[in-house]
């Protein structure tokens, strides 16, 4: 069985995210959506918000799981058994960035990356950058699933 992860903190799920796990989940048999939990980082939403984004965009979708984690994501990879870690590359600063820690992750646990440019129509879209919107009060359901919402 061919098990990836897609790490993140998805704060929250956007629409670079769903493209990356609708084109990723064809890759493997099973896709673990792993939401990572940084004590040190303040979040806009909750844990069990930006779980419940997720699992209700991919509530259909039965090769999906969506997981918590705390520390390592290379260790987490291992807790769960996946073979890959799968992440989205927007721009060239992200590939420099993702590859250090590709390189890394697979000296400390032989584990693959595996990469995939985000479409262009969501290149442009970060978390941040929709956290950014909500906080000035813009229409950020453009960027994001039907399922984000600010209440």
């Amino acid at each position: 069985m061919r098990r990836a992860i897609f790490p993140g903190s998805f704060d929250p799920l956007t629409l670079g995210h769903t493209d990356i796990i609708n084109r990723g989940v064809t890759l493997f048999d099973e896709l673990i959506i792993a939401i990572g939990i940084n004590s040190e980082k303040n979040y806009m939403f909750s844990l069990e918000k930006r779980k419940h984004f997720i699992e209700e965009t991919f509530k259909d979708e039965p090769k999906i799981k969506v997981m918590t984690y705390e520390g390592l994501t290379v260790n987490f990879s291992k807790e769960v058994k996946a073979d890959f870690i799968l992440r989205g590359l927007r721009n060239p600063a992200d590939f420099e960035f993702e590859k250090a820690i590709a390189h890394t992750n697979r000296k400390l646990a032989k584990i693959e990356t595996v990469f995939l440019l985000t479409a262009a129509r969501t290149s442009y879209i970060s978390s941040s950058i929709v956290r950014d919107v909500i906080k000035n009060g813009g229409d950020f359901s453009v960027l994001v699933p039907n399922s984000v919402k600010v209440e």
